[in-house]
């Protein structure tokens, strides 16, 4: 299949080469969109049930209508098990679209997690958490607005000149499963750590819109840890990292946010959040690709700046992603997200379990 002239398609992430591919989506906020983080995340909460809400735009400046735009929702809560323990479940919708050719994909994911008591005291806790989740995705893209080089004359894209071109399907669906762990410590009210990681794609779908060809998706490991540490009476550090593997990509992004405490409250969350972070991701250029030439590298690729405000039950966060890498048509343009969460607490009171997240 010939290269497609639109500017916006490259940056769309799909590559015509007989077959079709993109990466997952991602939030820089990662911390405030658990379930797509890690599936050992369900459930582990302060609280009896969780709503979350992501938004991402990406490029606009740059893209217009066809920038990259990123929709999340999901729902889950914890049920007591036992003296200690817990088991969490929960769902996830999103939904991502990018390029002049609308490629989309849509997920709808259930996951299921068991947190088991380690060790602890009335005031500190350590928990296991294994989770797993499974799911439908569909991929689509609207070959209607494709522009092809024999529909290019004297340097003039003309829209009524047959392309000659075979196009595919333009939908299909596919399965999805994925598996996670994490551990962490809650050394008291004001203080804690956790690590975990999770591993996406587990049944390497097939990705290509061609019934005839294979084109398996990716499997993605996901490895991240953070915490929260008391400083004063009204600050706490919270730092994060996140690291993605999938393929030949790369991708870590990691930060502190400074925690501003504005009110005494033991179950409930009154406090304003800002932050700074760094996303760095892997040069790799096939030798097929550009002259020959190959190459790997680690490269910075975004500053990003957040803020989070927390009142009772409500977080609500904003960040902005400032464009760092060498992609000259994006320079200093990047992505804005929104996010919010909402809790529902009960008069429940077995002591300190997990980090608010």
């Amino acid at each position: 299949m010939r290269k497609l002239l639109t500017l916006s398609l490259v940056l769309g992430g799909l590559v015509f080469a007989g077959n079709m591919s993109a990466q997952d989506i991602h939030f820089s906020q990662f911390y405030m969109s658990p379930l797509n983080l890690n599936p050992a995340m369900t459930g582990v909460m302060n609280c009896k049930m969780r709503f979350t809400a992501n938004y991402r735009n990406q490029w606009a400046p740059v893209l217009k209508d066809a920038a990259f735009n990123t929709f999340n929702a999901s729902y889950d809560q914890k049920v007591p098990v036992g003296r200690y323990d817990y088991v969490g479940f929960g769902g996830t919708l999103w939904a991502d679209k990018a390029g002049s050719l609308d490629f989309s994909t849509m997920a709808l994911k259930l996951s299921f997690a068991y947190s088991k008591r380690m060790g602890g005291t009335r005031t500190s806790a350590q928990y296991l958490v294994l989770g797993a989740d499974g799911g439908l995705n569909q991929r689509s893209v609207n070959f209607q607005n494709a522009q092809f080089g024999s529909q290019a004359v004297n340097g003039e894209y003309v829209p009524n000149l047959s392309s000659g071109e075979t196009l595919i399907d333009e939908s299909f669906m596919f399965g999805d499963i994925s598996a996670g762990v994490m551990w962490f410590n809650v050394l008291d009210e004001d203080n804690n750590f956790y690590i975990g990681a999770a591993f996406h794609h587990l049944n390497q779908a097939n990705q290509s819109f061609y019934s005839n060809q294979i084109a398996e998706l990716y499997t993605k490991t996901t490895i991240h840890a953070g915490g929260e540490f008391k400083m004063s009476p009204r600050v706490r550090l919270v730092p994060g990292i996140v690291t993605f593997f999938q393929g030949p990509s790369l991708e870590v992004n990691g930060g502190t946010s400074m925690r501003f405490m504005l009110g005494n409250s033991r179950f409930y969350n009154q406090s304003f959040q800002v932050g700074a972070w760094m996303r760095l991701a892997n040069r790799y250029i096939a030798p097929e690709t550009i002259d020959g030439e190959s190459g790997t590298g680690i490269l910075a690729d975004a500053v990003i700046l957040s803020a989070r405000f927390d009142y009772e039950n409500f977080g609500i966060g904003f960040s902005y992603d400032a464009n760092v890498s060498c992609l000259a048509a994006v320079q200093s343009n990047g992505a804005f997200e929104f996010s919010l969460i909402y809790n529902i607490c009960g008069p429940e009171r077995r002591g300190v379990y997990c980090p608010n997240f």
